[in-house]
Parts: structure tokens; sequence; C-alpha cells
């Protein structure tokens, strides 16, 4: 790619855009400082839910993830589907190497904090459905590409999570003479989260593009109506990461020792899967799109299911839940930084392998 190229792309982007790092710095920020100063707030906020379902994380994440999947052109996902290598090495990644790498880290780094370590096999066991969407948006990825990847993790996410949640908590360590636990879930719980955060949005996007197009045709709707309706993503995120924020607020700057032996594990967690996505899919000559699906689709985990479970099982102020509400404190930065690294990348990736590069909106 050549530097006038990546200036063009760069040009393209909204204020909201270009300084979304600091957008999210600051949305951190004033989660943390409501959480801590406004007495009963999180307790507020997290007494806000339906059947285990938290109403303002659930209204976010929506609010996020309907534009993104609404600018899906859902008659070219036959293409992906078709896409073997894609398919299997997603599946490679994130059933296979993400929830063995997860467990390995936190019995190296948490040997003396068996709460926190359970917390953190718990997040490495959800993959990411929701907030991967607007990662893999913000680097260009293949939108189709993360739409059918979500979906199978989906899939794979009711089948499997309790399984392996089983394996990894009590078999695995009984093997190797390890402190053996137990999770207390249920499918139905697990769909439920999947219905809700991916269902909802997925069917509302797939819908808005039908009928759009048939009303108005395509050229309006991706020229028109996707440019007014795209900003309310970055908003959705925005606002999500608030309320998970001033949630655990209180108890995040309470525990900072805490929170950095927690965060190590899940730095090199994210930094490895991200980087094994990405070589993979160079070494498979995905292109430069697919590569950076797989990689976020592969690095990304589903911290809402992660913080449901572990309240469920252990309890709301159990180590297991702060482990998993570290979990976006620290992935919401590490995944951000992540998205400049890869579109720093796309140079690397030759134009006529990947012909949509530096061509589709940023």
């Amino acid at each position: 790619m050549s530097t006038s190229s990546d200036t063009a792309v760069a040009g393209k982007l909204s204020g909201l855009d270009r300084f979304l790092p600091v957008w999210i710095g600051a949305a951190m920020g004033v989660g943390l400082l409501l959480g801590r100063g406004v007495p009963g707030l999180g307790d507020g906020l997290a007494a806000v839910e339906v059947d285990g379902i938290s109403l303002p994380i659930a209204l976010g994440l929506l609010v996020m993830m309907y534009p993104v999947l609404a600018k899906v052109r859902y008659d070219r996902l036959d293409s992906v589907t078709g896409d073997r290598r894609l398919l299997s090495g997603s599946l490679l990644l994130n059933w296979v190497v993400g929830p063995a790498l997860m467990f390995t880290l936190a019995w190296l780094l948490l040997p003396d904090l068996p709460e926190y370590r359970t917390g953190l096999i718990i997040v490495g066991l959800a993959r990411c459905i929701a907030m991967v969407i607007i990662w893999n948006d913000l680097a260009c990825g293949d939108r189709e590409a993360a739409a059918v990847l979500v979906a199978l993790n989906s899939v794979f996410q009711v089948v499997m999570f309790a399984a392996l949640g089983w394996f990894y908590l009590s078999v695995l360590p009984g093997w190797l003479d390890l402190e053996q636990t137990a999770i207390d879930t249920s499918p139905w719980q697990i769909a439920k989260s999947v219905l809700i955060f991916l269902g909802i949005p997925l069917v509302a996007g797939y819908l808005t593009r039908r009928l759009g197009e048939r009303a108005k045709g395509r050229e309006w709707y991706e020229t028109s109506f996707l440019p007014r309706l795209g900003p309310w993503a970055l908003y959705g995120l925005l606002f999500t990461i608030v309320i998970l924020f001033a949630l655990q607020g209180e108890q995040i700057t309470s525990q900072p020792w805490d929170v950095v032996r927690i965060a190590l594990p899940l730095l090199i967690y994210f930094a490895v899967m991200w980087g094994g996505g990405f070589a993979l899919g160079a070494v498979m000559g995905l292109g430069y799109a697919r590569t950076t699906t797989l990689a976020f689709t592969a690095a990304g985990n589903n911290f809402e299911l992660a913080i449901a479970v572990a309240i469920a099982t252990y309890g709301a102020t159990s180590g297991q839940a702060l482990a998993g509400v570290i979990g976006p404190l620290i992935e919401v930065p590490v995944l951000v930084g992540l998205v400049y690294v890869s579109l720093s990348l796309r140079r690397r990736f030759a134009l006529p392998a990947d012909p949509m590069v530096g061509v589709r909106d940023v």
C-alpha cells in the first residue's frame, strides 16, 4: 500500500473515529469515577436486569452492533461459508488454542489465587460474539466473514461451553493433580446470551438492509443511509464501556494489585491470540481483510457471558466475577491498539490478492 493510499483512508475518518482511543479512555475514566464516586450506583445498575441480563449493558451492545450488522452484504455470505481455510482456522484458534492458552496462563501466573484463576479460565471459554464486530470493522476487516465467524462461535458456544468448562475446571486439573472446581451453567443461559447479544442485532441488520435496498436501492442505502447510522456503533461502544466500568469501579480501584495480577495473563493472552490469528491468516493466504477478521475473532472474548456465568455460579462479589469484569478493562484498550497495528500492516499484503484493502470505508 502506498503512503498516499493510507492518507486517503485516514482522511475519511471522522473526528469520532480519529480520536477513538481518547474517547475510549475517557469513557473508562468516567465509568470508574462514577462507580467510585456515586454511592450505590453500581448496585443500582446491577439491579436493572431481566432474567440475569443487565438491561443497560444489553442496550449498549445492541446499539453498538446493529449499525455494523446493517453494513453487512448478506448476499455475499456464501463466499465466506465456502472458505474452508478461514472456517477451520477460526475453529482451531477459538475452541482449541484459546481455552488451552488461557488455562495455561491462569495456572502459571495465578497459582496462589484460585478465584481469579477460575474466572480467567471462564473468560477463555467464552468466545466473542459482540465487540469483535466493531474491532473488525474499525480495522477494515471482512464484515461478511466476521458475521459468519461470530455466528459459528455462537453455535459452538451453546454446544461446547458447559462441556469445556467441566473439562478445564475439573477433568484436566484432576489429570494434572491440580485443584479442581466446578461450573454451574445451562445451555439455555448460554443460548439466551447468544440470542440477545447476537440474534437481535443480526436480524435487525439483515431486515434493515433488505428493506432499505428494496425501497431505495443499494446506492442510496450505502451512500446516504449507512453514513448516518454508522456513528451509533461507537456511541453504543462508549456507553457500554461507561456502564461496565461504573458497575465495578469501586472494586477495581480498591484492589489495584489484584487488577495487575489479573491483567498480566490477559495481556499475554490477547497478544498471542491476535498475533497467532494474524500469522495464520497470512500463511494461509487469506488476504488482509479476512486475516484481520480471523485475528480479531480469535482474540476477543464474550465478557458478558463470562461475567454472567461467574456471578450465577460464585456470586456478584466473588473473585471469579472480578476477573470477568477486568477482562474488558484490559481487552478494550489492547484491541483498540491492535486495530492500529492491523491497519499499519495492510501495506504488507499484495493488492491483487485483496482488492478491497484501502477501498472499503473505515
